[in-house]
């Protein structure tokens, strides 16, 4: 299944720890705090037990959302680079 997480933690170390955690699991980073990739059940909720884990007793917020093939068909993605 097709993984996003997104979250917002005002830490860089744990905001740093929690990156890491993601690229570990094969996420690929397509925002600075927004991670896309396919995980299966067992490893998605090893993902959020983990991400959880490091961020006890800290301020932030976390999502997890599973994609459906059609959902993550309809992605849409929009960039600009600034000149010079």
């Amino acid at each position: 299944m097709k993984v996003l997480v997104v979250y917002d933690i005002s830490q860089d170390k744990e905001r740093g720890k929690v990156a890491e955690i993601c690229l570990d699991y094969g996420l690929e980073r397509i925002q600075k705090s927004a991670f896309l990739g396919e995980l299966s059940e067992t490893l998605r909720q090893r993902l959020v037990g983990e991400l959880k884990e490091k961020l006890v007793g800290k301020t932030f917020n976390l999502q997890v959302f599973e994609l459906d093939k059609n959902s993550a068909k309809k992605r849409l993605v929009f960039e600009a680079k600034k000149k010079g």
